[in-house]
């Protein structure tokens, strides 16, 4: 974090006012967050599933101690094959206040975590940040990670600029049609691509320590899927040409049909083995300076 503890307080203000008529995310919802939920189903306060070391996450985030993992409930995504559904629909999970908040990032740095690693935290952001500055005021000094679905708005990206340290996208689908299909929002290509420039932009490729762990940058993950092979192949074009050629890139295979996933052919089987390798061959004709994670 580069933010002193005045400035932190200044963007946690200014998340609160795009909260009142809310812009936290592509939805554009404008929907009084104080009072009544949103287009992601979320209200005035977090909601958190579960937290704690997670091992994983990609290597440079895990380090010796795991990444310390908060994953919020609720999504500003609607996923037919979201495997995460029982947090994302059902939102299962302990309601928490800022304070409450702090102390949960506090005790994941007290057990060794090497990040703070937030996800699907765009539609809490507010409360986010109101707990960032009383956890930095109690002496938290692990990276931020902002793991995300990538359907941020840019007012929320300017807020995060000097707080988060390490930016996670997982970039869907380059294509507007296939996001309006399967994410069930009308632009999420287009503004995915524009909140992947604007991370980009703000930390740049991975820094390690001598340790191998990440302590700034971009990491993009993109999920496989059956069936839609160009989809992918047109996110690694859009990687290369539009946000850098030596961009860090998880290819990601473990897909499997969950949620409603069954109604929607071809998301309705498995990713064969065979179509995972056909794309990764190609991907990396496509992007041969890429540094590929796994």
């Amino acid at each position: 974090m580069r933010l002193s503890i005045e400035q932190l307080r200044q963007r946690a203000q200014g998340a609160h006012r795009i909260w009142e008529k809310c812009l936290l995310c592509g939805r554009r919802c404008q929907t009084d967050r104080r009072q009544m939920r949103g287009a992601c189903r979320a209200g005035g306060e977090a909601v958190v599933a579960s937290y704690g070391p997670h091992w994983g996450e990609e290597a440079p985030l895990v380090g010796n101690g795991g990444s310390g993992t908060i994953f919020f409930s609720y999504c500003n995504l609607d996923c037919v094959f979201c495997q995460n559904f029982d947090i994302s629909v059902e939102a299962e999970g302990e309601t928490m206040t800022p304070a409450r908040l702090a102390e949960v990032m506090i005790g994941l740095q007290e057990r060794g975590c090497e990040n703070i690693n937030l996800v699907s935290p765009t539609h809490y952001v507010p409360t986010i940040l109101d707990a960032l500055v009383l956890a930095v005021e109690k002496g938290l000094t692990l990276p931020i990670v902002y793991n995300t679905g990538g359907y941020d708005s840019m007012e929320v990206l300017q807020l995060l600029d000097g707080v988060v340290d390490i930016y996670l996208p997982d970039f869907k689908f380059a294509d507007d049609d296939l996001g309006r299909r399967y994410c069930g929002v009308p632009d999420y290509g287009t503004t995915a691509r524009q909140a992947i420039r604007a991370m980009h932009k703000q930390v740049g490729n991975p820094v390690l320590d001598d340790r191998g762990v990440a302590q700034s940058g971009l990491l993009i993950r993109h999920l496989v899927l059956p069936g839609l092979p160009e989809n992918s192949l047109d996110v690694i074009r859009f990687i290369v040409e539009e946000v850098a050629p030596d961009a860090w890139v998880n290819l990601m295979d473990q897909y499997r049909p969950e949620h409603r996933a069954s109604d929607f052919p071809p998301l309705n089987r498995r990713l064969s083995g065979r179509e995972f390798w056909e794309v990764w061959e190609k991907a990396q004709e496509i992007g041969p300076q890429l540094h590929w994670l796994q």
